[in-house]
């Protein structure tokens, strides 16, 4: 589906990537699209960050939104959740098989390196584009690591990994599955969650399989886009904006 109204449904959650999504293309954040979202949690409707970002830097784009619900950081590899007041962190994969991947790849040839931010991430290796992914990929089978294109970087976890096996971990406390949720993503690591959504967006910025994977496809790009898919999935009401 392109630039349509997609069908009602008793969507109960939000999940939305960050970059590119809730972004211009220079990575700055809409302030529409945080207008809409923090008005979307104060009515009760959760809404949760999945990112390939480290935590930290998810953690303040959170708190200065000033959503309530869980984070999901390092596609999956980290879910951060307020218990009783208090801050938690779930821990779902080891960085371990993904440092020796990356050395093993290292030591190959591969001309990569990792992101700055890597000195914070727990759960995986980050590395800075262009790279060639389809190298990448090749070195590591059998391995029990995987690649994962975001138009950022690469991401290289263990394998069953992802923002689909985080977002199990984050929604369930909450009564709630992708199906029960609005998703909203534009990499190649959102496909998954894409798939998976009660109603799946993504915008003509988005990469090819991403489009494929989403029910509905916005006109305009980047947080334009999500706003326009909001508005679409019955969220927020036309009036709303």
């Amino acid at each position: 589906m392109t630039g349509r109204r997609g069908p009602k449904s008793p969507l109960r959650g939000l999940v939305t990537d960050i970059d590119g999504t809730l972004t211009d293309p220079n990575r700055r954040l809409s302030t529409e699209a945080v207008r809409l979202l923090r008005a979307i949690d104060s009515r009760g409707v959760h809404v949760v960050l999945a990112t390939g970002n480290v935590l930290p830097v998810a953690l303040a784009i959170h708190r200065s939104i000033g959503l309530t619900g869980p984070i999901v950081a390092e596609n999956g590899g980290l879910v951060y959740r307020k218990v009783d007041g208090r801050d938690r962190v779930e821990r779902l994969a080891r960085r371990a098989p993904a440092l020796a991947a990356f050395r093993s790849l290292r030591a190959s040839g591969l001309p990569v390196r990792r992101l700055f931010t890597d000195r914070w991430r727990e759960t995986e290796v980050a590395i800075e584009q262009p790279a060639p992914l389809r190298a990448i990929r090749a070195a590591l089978r059998g391995t029990g690591v995987v690649a994962e294109a975001t138009g950022y970087a690469i991401h290289l976890m263990e394998r069953g990994m992802g923002k689909r096996a985080g977002l199990k971990a984050a929604l369930g406390p909450l009564g709630l599955t992708l199906a029960d949720c609005f998703v909203a993503g534009d990499g190649d690591n959102d496909v998954a969650m894409l798939r998976d959504a009660g109603f799946g967006a993504s915008f003509p910025n988005g990469s090819p399989r991403a489009r494929a994977a989403a029910k509905f496809v916005s006109r305009r790009p980047y947080a334009d886009g999500f706003v326009e898919a909001l508005m679409a999935s019955g969220l927020v009401p036309r009036s709303g904006r």
